[in-house]
Formats: structure tokens, sequence, C-alpha cells
């Protein structure tokens, strides 16, 4: 149910940035929250556009009484279902794919990403299909951080020569890889303890002035 309600908002609002949803079951209906870049266009002129989807996801979905959320994305540019919806729109208009996957591609490094991946598959520019690649920075491919630090998503784009297959992958910027070590400063000494000048000269002092610097106990003495 969905993967049918999320592939009928990929169409529907494909204009408005859609990313994706979440559905919520609550004592007084269905809670769905949408992700978009501009939620003013899920939400309409007075509401419009959300009273239509409300409808088509009782009607269409029977959902019982749905609520719709609305909610922005914070950075669009680190959404790799946002990216790659504007790879598709500029696909559609005419625009040169290299073009397309090189703008798209600027615009998520400088929003901060450690990297980014961009596939364009199909017939591109010839009767032959093949494949483009465009790639900036480091994007895991396997293992942990493949999992939850990189953000996919693919999309088929209609043209006249055939489907063409777009996929985004995106290294979010908090990705953090296995082999990366993090220095922790040295707190300062509390009282009673030796700083690190100190302590480093009572490493590399003789062990034969240590020896002369210890008191004698009460048995030497007498």
């Amino acid at each position: 149910m969905q993967n049918d309600i999320d592939e009928y908002f990929r169409d529907k609002l494909a204009r408005s940035g859609y990313s994706k949803l979440e559905i919520h079951k609550t004592p007084l209906g269905t809670r769905v929250v949408i992700f978009a870049e501009r939620p003013g266009m899920v939400i309409g002129r007075r509401g419009r556009s959300v009273k239509a989807l409300t409808m088509d996801l009782e009607n269409q979905f029977n959902l019982e009484n749905p609520q719709i959320e609305v909610n922005q994305i914070p950075v669009p540019e680190l959404n790799a279902q946002v990216m790659v919806q504007r790879i598709a729109s500029g696909l559609i208009r005419g625009i040169h794919f290299r073009r397309a996957g090189y703008s798209v591609l600027r615009r998520v490094m400088k929003a901060g990403a450690r990297g980014v991946e961009i596939t364009i598959k199909g017939k591109i520019t010839s009767q032959r299909a093949r494949t483009e690649k465009f790639r900036e920075g480091f994007v895991a491919k396997c293992g942990e951080p493949a999992l939850l630090y990189v953000d996919h998503a693919t999309v088929h784009v209609p043209r006249k020569s055939g489907v063409l297959g777009v996929t985004v992958k995106i290294m979010l910027p908090e990705g953090v890889l296995p082999d990366e070590v993090k220095f922790i400063p040295r707190p300062e000494p509390e009282d009673g303890e030796l700083g690190e000048e100190e302590l480093k000269e009572a490493i590399e002092s003789p062990i034969d002035e240590l020896m002369e610097e210890e008191p004698k106990t009460d048995k030497e003495s007498a």
C-alpha cells in the first residue's frame, strides 16, 4: 500500500520536489506526512491541492480519514530523490545529459556532500545503449557506511529513442568511515597530577637520579 501511494505521489508531485512520505496510524485516522522541496505547490492555493490529494487517498487507496501533513526538506541538494528528479526533468526538456549531470553534481558538492555519483544508462545520443557516469568526492560502495550514510534514488525517463535510467548516490556530510581516526586533545592536569612537560621530564630522567631522590627508610637511617 505505501509503495503504491509513494509511486502515485512521485508522478503527481514531481514538480514540487517530492522526496518521500510517512504513514502513521492514529485513533483519529491515518496521518500521511509528505516531504517536499516546495511545500507551497503541494498545498496549492487555499489548500485545493491538499484537498484533492486527500480525496484521492480516501477513494483510490481506501485510507480511513486521511490527514496530510507537508514538511519541507531542509537541504534539497543532499536529497537523492530531489536531485534525480531534477536531472529527469532536464532530460525531458531536452537539456544535454552532460550539462544536466554536471549541474546537479556541482550543486550537491557545494551543499557539503562528501561525494556524489550520477549514472545515466540507455540510448543517450545514439541507437546503441551505453552508460555515462559523473563522479566527484568519495561514495561508499559497501559495508555499514554505504547503508547508513549514502542516499540513493533511481528514476526512469521516457524518450523517443527509449527509456533512460538515472541513478544518483550521495555520500552525506555526516558519513564516518572506519579508517578515519579522530584525535582527542589531552585534558588539563588536575591538582596533584603531573603535566605533560613534567611527565615527559620524569620519563626521560636517568634511573640513578630518581634513586638518589628517594627518601631513606628508618632501617637505612639506623
